[in-house]
């Protein structure tokens, strides 16, 4: 039977000898049966969190003139803050406003690839309005890329590949990625709220996310084999871990990578806020090395394990739903990094990469007349839909 709740797995126990094996096939069981998990014992304490938290929220309450000031289209870079529904997924409006951070870096030199604009500094808010926002916030995603770096480890480890498998799609000062995210409620939102979209259908790119969820509300849901969706609460002391489409490809489709959404709190809950974490990969990447070398070949008796889990479902394995591929536009995952971007914040693009943004929309309309697939649904019938996009979300 496909899963009916996200399994929590306690990362202390990895740091054990006695006790890591049996973490170990834990992980297995949620990245092939789940692609989902809630990671608690990070190893970052819960005052550290409940900084972040406070910070994060208090971030939507400093004035409007403020926030604008560091609005994302005043860079190239795609950091910065986005007003209500100024996103876009899956061809709709979400509607949640946002700040997106990284790990620092300097602007991009003279020559390099359009795709290293990605890399430019932050835009944070003034110490005027929030003294300690920039020191909690660069001091929570230097933690979090480590402990990221340190599960795709495990990661490899569980599936039986050697522990530093995915190393080499790390740069020594590899980007991350934050976001800071607040879904109104759909009171607040009037006509706006009738979908109830915070985020709408995804599936994550690239190797594993990290979420923070900053107040009490529901609303994450996690689709499992069989269409159903699964609600993914609020615990206190975890963070959610979604598995990405970079990592479903690289490993041959052994980790699954999961369908998932965000509603918006109902009307008169109040705001629901995340913080989500995305772990980098190397924009250099090239995509015929990622398909033809890769991290190596997963084992078989593990490949088969999958597909039984697949059968055991009712399910079938597809070819991995993944955006980031050879034959397309794109020939590194920076680049198509770049173009997603481009696709989620058009105002963006219009502002820095008008000629990009105009390739991204005939593409688009191109892969719109095409891009229906048949999936196994609830049953066994076959239903049409369109595959979900890769976003960065939550």
């Amino acid at each position: 039977m496909s899963f009916t709740s996200i399994p929590i797995l306690d990362l202390s126990l990895a740091k054990d000898p006695a006790t890591k094996p049996e973490f170990l096939k834990e992980l297995r069981h949620a990245l092939m049966e789940v692609g989902f998990l809630y990671l608690k014992n990070v190893g970052i304490s819960d005052e550290t969190f409940q900084r972040v938290i406070e910070e994060g929220v208090a971030f939507f309450d400093i004035p409007e003139e403020e926030k604008l000031k560091i609005e994302m289209k005043n860079a190239p870079s795609f950091l910065g803050y986005s007003r209500l529904a100024a996103e876009i997924t899956a061809g709709a409006i979400d509607h949640r406003e946002q700040i997106d951070l990284s790990t620092e870096h300097p602007p991009a030199p003279e020559g390099a690839p359009i795709y290293y604009n990605l890399l430019g500094p932050n835009q944070w808010p003034s110490p005027e309005v929030l003294p300690r926002f920039r020191e909690v916030f660069t001091d929570y995603m230097k933690r979090m890329g480590e402990i990221s770096i340190y599960f795709t480890s495990l990661i490899a480890e569980a599936i039986e590949l050697p522990s530093d498998a995915f190393n080499k799609y790390f740069d020594a000062d590899q980007q991350h990625k934050l976001k800071i995210v607040k879904y109104p409620d759909v009171g607040q939102l009037g006509e706006q709220g009738k979908s109830r979209q915070g985020v709408g259908t995804h599936k994550d790119s690239m190797l594993s996310s990290y979420l923070l969820q900053a107040s009490h509300h529901r609303g994450l849901q996690v689709q499992n084999m069989r269409g159903e969706w699964i609600d993914c609460p609020p615990i206190r002391g975890t963070l959610v871990v979604a598995i990405g489409q970079g990592l479903e490809a690289l490993t041959q489709g052994v980790c699954v990578s999961t369908t998932h959404r965000v509603l918006s709190p109902a009307a008169g809950e109040g705001p629901r806020f995340s913080i989500p974490f995305f772990q980098g990969v190397r924009l250099d990447a090239d995509f015929d090395e990622l398909e033809t070398v890769g991290v190596g070949k997963v084992p078989e008796h593990v490949r088969e394990e999958r597909r039984r889990v697949a059968e055991k479902n009712g399910g079938r394995i597809d070819d991995v739903e993944f955006t980031f591929r050879k034959g397309g536009v794109a020939t590194t995952l920076g680049e198509a990094t770049f173009r997603n971007r481009v696709k989620s914040h058009p105002d963006v693009a219009e502002r820095w990469y008008p000629e990009i943004l105009e390739s991204v929309r005939e593409e688009q309309a191109r892969l719109a007349e095409k891009k229906t697939v048949t999936v196994t649904g609830v049953g066994g019938e076959l239903e049409s839909s369109v595959a979900p996009p890769a976003v960065q979300a939550h």
